[in-house]
């Protein structure tokens, strides 16, 4: 038997480990949009220093010089963007604590689902290679494959995440009536959950381009910046638009059928909600000049959206086998 409330805390812990993902997703989008990646032009540690300057005079005289010869040209310090990008690398260093303390808690899974605890620790090393990941996009001066590639592994880390607590609330799962969807049902959350991720290596596409965009504009006269969209952009936006109907289409047969206090009709409110607000932010990029905080937001609707497609389908997967 496990301990119910050794299993109570890997839930807390589990669970608060991907919010704060997310949260440093949200930051991660912020130093993006800001223009604030090289705010710390090296790492790990700022400026050579481990709590970073907040004047330009605590730096050395010829700091320009010195990080020109690392083959930084136009490092200039800001204060506002070098406490924006230590901010970011502060919120993943708590991530790595939780992920160590969330896999350390796991253990009491080893004898009753080992599957979880493999989950917890292969976290665990993926959270490190994110943190060398992140050195190695400030090393690459901010090349967009790298900043893709960073963005997509912390999508994967949050869905094993989702797994292994969800898998740790199997139990409770089974309970899930589902008998009513219909056989098709599956299938499309299935299709949705892929034109969510489509959807999203297109946005990175977009904002790849936004990110040159923005620096030819020295990141000012936001409202000029639609003038160069590429096609994808476009393809990217009209794309949102079967998303919009897909969910909709979900969320309209469980909240048909489900019961009012299923936790898939909770999700199916909460999912539809993201949708909205993760196109509310995208039409005001393409209408409203750019907003610097509608970027950010569009980045993480879009890792949510995903993230409560993936947590029903595994209710869904473990109410369908109570056998299991």
């Amino acid at each position: 038997m496990i301990d119910t409330q050794a299993a109570a805390r890997f839930r807390r812990l589990g669970t608060l480990t991907i919010f704060a993902v997310y949260f440093v997703i949200l930051v991660g989008g912020i130093v993006r949009a800001s223009g604030a990646g090289m705010g710390c032009p090296d790492w790990p540690t700022c400026f050579g220093q481990w709590v970073p300057p907040t004047d330009e005079s605590q730096l050395p005289a010829n700091y320009h010089e010195i990080y020109a010869a690392r083959g930084y040209e136009s490092t200039t310090f800001n204060p506002v963007k070098t406490w924006t990008e230590y901010t970011n690398r502060l919120v993943g260093v708590t991530i790595g604590f939780l992920i160590f303390l969330t896999a350390w808690s796991s253990r009491i899974y080893l004898k009753a689902d080992k599957t979880i605890f493999y989950l917890a620790v292969s976290v665990f090393f993926l959270v490190g290679f994110q943190g060398w990941l992140g050195s190695a996009v400030v090393a690459s001066n901010l090349k967009p494959l790298m900043i893709t590639l960073h963005m997509l592994l912390a999508l994967f880390i949050v869905a094993l995440l989702i797994y292994a607590i969800a898998r740790s609330q199997k139990p409770l799962l089974q309970t899930i009536d589902s008998h009513w969807l219909i056989p098709r049902f599956n299938l499309v959350l299935k299709i949705a959950m892929a034109m969510t991720l489509l959807q999203i290596a297109m946005g990175t596409q977009v904002r790849e381009t936004v990110d040159y965009i923005a620096h030819q504009h020295s990141y000012i006269d936001r409202q000029y910046w639609r003038d160069s969209f590429p096609i994808i952009f476009y393809v990217h936006r009209s794309f949102s638009s079967i998303i919009l109907f897909t969910n909709l289409w979900l969320a309209w047969k469980i909240y048909q059928q489900a019961a009012k206090t299923s936790p898939l009709l909770r999700m199916a409110y909460i999912l539809m909600g993201l949708i909205t607000t993760a196109i509310l932010a995208g039409v005001s990029l393409d209408r409203l000049g750019f907003p610097a905080i509608a970027q950010p937001v569009h980045l993480l609707m879009a890792n949510l959206i995903f993230g409560a497609q993936f947590f029903i389908y595994i209710c869904l997967k473990y109410s369908a086998n109570r056998t299991e």
